[in-house]
């Protein structure tokens, strides 16, 4: 007799996740981790081991999303009784139901803006239901548990808003985030409290536009309000933000971050492309030159700011003329690094009608020139920083180097020696630069 898809079926209940993507992904990931535990199952650090298997997912390129579906692949003779699977984030909004159908053995398909129903959801995947959605994007509410599992004892990201109202062509994440909706600032600071109290002393403040944000209680808090005074609560000692959108960064942010040292000065502001032309194809609501006023507010501000970009290379219709404009903002700005991308097309953006489509060789060609100038930039700014005393907080060890792996207020990884017989994990070590590579600093420790 053929099972009915609603039989009760039995599978252990461990899980495994694993995440595809940006911070608010791994964030993400936290969240329905804490969730799980809260209702019984126990994570295992594998997928064999696992009875339910989590693929929490990017769809921001489409080799992230590729990745996903090769890991589908991969186990798919091993579903049924012993495992479940679930796709969730942002692939699973995008894709719906239309993922059963490409991956008839996943049993779970649901959106970051349906977590919050991921207990009841669980039921069903207990009582054998081989279809379990949570698509809906009808919420006013930003994501929030208590019961997040946080694994890192000394630094934490917390989510101030979700969604996004912006509609650059090229971009997804309104349709699979859905709308900005902002957490109250007395959440925010309650929970940055909590996290204080337990011992962490950096907080990364995540958002897709985060500076955006806008308090929906009564106190109205801008962003920079609510920056400055989580970064005032006792205890913390580092708080980062990203990811941040030109138009909506305003100079209060500079303001705040030279005002409170323990606002780290170190900005993402991606910029895309460095062509007015293309930028306006992009629909990003900005120009060149609005965007170089942003980085002069950061480049003029009483102490120095590192800055960091996302870039996209081959956007439709991008001449050579609109990619040496890119080129010659890496030097006019010198990023401390960047994240380029090549420009794939993505789902339900106006960006896939347009004509005029870069090549593949051209647009491999194209970001690997940007690179190449970004690391002889890299390089440069990097040297500078060779005798410089830097404060490090320490977040692992590299057993085989003999060294500390740490990050500095500016977001710069510094691996250091020194002291190898001590408990540093998680504490601030000042460290002298000795040497530099592109991507990283080496020095010793002074104390």
């Amino acid at each position: 007799m053929e099972e009915s898809p609603l039989q009760r079926i039995t599978v252990e209940k461990t899980f495994y996740i694993e995440t595809f993507g940006c911070q608010m992904n791994a964030h993400d990931s936290e969240k329905v981790a804490g969730t799980l535990v809260e209702e019984g199952y126990r994570q295992v650090g594998t997928p064999e081991e696992a009875g339910y298997v989590f693929y929490n997912t990017c769809s921001i390129r489409d080799k992230a999303e590729q990745k996903v579906f090769n890991r589908l692949q991969h186990f798919k003779r091993s579903a049924g009784k012993d495992k479940v699977f679930a796709v969730i984030g942002c692939v699973a909004q995008q894709e719906g139901e239309k993922i059963f159908d490409r991956a008839p053995h996943v049993s779970m398909v649901a959106g970051s803006a349906s977590y919050s129903k991921l207990p009841q959801m669980l039921v069903q995947l207990e009582a054998g239901n081989k279809r379990v959605t949570g698509l809906s994007l009808d919420t006013t509410e930003a994501f929030d548990t208590p019961f997040t599992r946080r694994d890192n004892p000394h630094r934490a990201y917390l989510t101030i808003i979700e969604g996004c109202d912006k509609k650059c062509s090229y971009c997804v994440v309104p349709f699979t985030r859905g709308p900005e909706r902002s957490r109250t600032s007395d959440s925010v600071m309650e929970e940055a409290r909590r996290l204080a109290d337990s011992g962490r002393t950096e907080i990364q403040l995540l958002g897709q536009n985060v500076n955006s944000y806008r308090d929906p209680s009564p106190a109205g808090w801008d962003f920079a309000t609510l920056l400055d005074n989580v970064g005032r609560i006792p205890g913390i000692r580092r708080v980062r933000f990203m990811t941040s959108h030109p138009r909506d960064f305003v100079k209060p942010i500079i303001d705040a971050i030279e005002s409170n040292p323990n606002l780290c000065s170190h900005v993402h502001l991606p910029v895309q492309s460095g062509s007015t032309s293309v930028l306006q194809g992009m629909q990003r609501l900005y120009t060149r030159a609005q965007y170089m006023e942003r980085i002069e507010w950061m480049k003029n501000a009483r102490r120095p700011i590192s800055i960091t970009t996302d870039i996209i290379v081959g956007f439709p219709g991008e001449t050579e003329s609109d990619f040496e404009d890119t080129l010659n903002l890496l030097e006019e700005v010198e990023y401390d690094s960047l994240f380029a991308f090549k420009y794939s097309v993505r789902p339900n953006t106006p960006a896939m009608h347009l004509g005029d489509q870069i090549s593949e060789e051209e647009k491999t060609r194209r970001i690997s020139i940007l690179l190449e100038r970004q690391r002889a930039i890299q390089i440069r700014r990097n040297t500078r920083r060779i005798g410089a005393l830097e404060e490090v907080h320490v977040e692992g060890r590299h057993e085989s180097l003999q060294q500390w792996i740490g990050r500095t207020e500016q977001n710069q990884t510094l691996n250091f020696s020194g002291r190898d017989n001590e408990a540093l994990l998680g504490t601030y070590v000042p460290v002298r630069v000795t040497r530099a590579g592109p991507n990283s600093l080496v020095g010793e420790s002074v104390r």
